[in-house]
């Protein structure tokens, strides 16, 4: 498995580097499997909820990579949350001699492509941008037919009243995240979700 970095890196070893971009919504189980088989010296990984919009380590990669690198992302909605952030992104990269590869559309840039490629990046950007309006379209027509037929439920807790209680208190009395989210089997992001709703029901409480 690659190996993720967390922190901004700030060293370049050498050029030549292939360097992988995953990001995951808060909802993804495996993070690994969108580059899984690949042989990558650095990966980036930025997990993003539905109000979230920055990248950091985007942004650390964009700082990074180096002329003769070559980034790879699983697909292109990965890269750009839209065609005009796709362009922009894989634009700064090819100009400044970086590849850019993406997996799923099987399509590598290097900024010296011929005209063709160029289209091909702006008409399955287009297609990625379209299937990702769609597909929360669908969900969004699902869940209004359920509330119609009075069996839409919402989304399902992670825990129960009780759980979640005891796991703040646990929090609170300074346990490990990393041993409590394997107890409750929750990622991390969701334990510091609850540590969030603690803080913000004692500061309620105080005033």
């Amino acid at each position: 498995m690659p190996k993720v970095v967390k922190p901004i890196a700030t060293h370049h070893p050498s050029k030549g580097q292939t360097v992988g971009y995953v990001r995951v919504s808060s909802f993804e189980q495996n993070e690994s499997r969108q580059l899984e088989g690949l042989t990558l010296d650095r990966v980036f990984l930025d997990k993003a909820s539905g109000k979230n919009i920055q990248r950091p380590q985007l942004e650390a990669l964009m700082k990074f990579v180096r002329e003769g690198d070559t980034v790879v992302c699983h697909s292109m909605d990965r890269l750009g949350r839209n065609l005009v952030d796709l362009r922009k992104t894989v634009g700064e990269l090819t100009s400044r001699k970086i590849g850019v590869r993406f997996i799923k559309e099987n399509l590598t840039l290097t900024g010296d492509d011929s005209p063709m490629a160029t289209l091909l990046l702006h008409m399955m950007g287009s297609f990625a941008e379209f299937e990702v309006a769609w597909s929360r379209e669908r969900q969004r027509e699902g869940i209004e037919l359920a509330k119609r037929d009075g069996v839409y439920k919402g989304r399902k807790r992670l825990l129960t009243p009780d759980r979640a209680a005891e796991l703040t208190r646990r929090l609170g009395e300074g346990e490990s995240k990393a041993a409590l989210a394997r107890e409750f089997k929750l990622d991390r992001t969701t334990v510091y979700r609850y540590i969030g709703r603690a803080k913000a029901k004692a500061e309620r409480a105080g005033k």
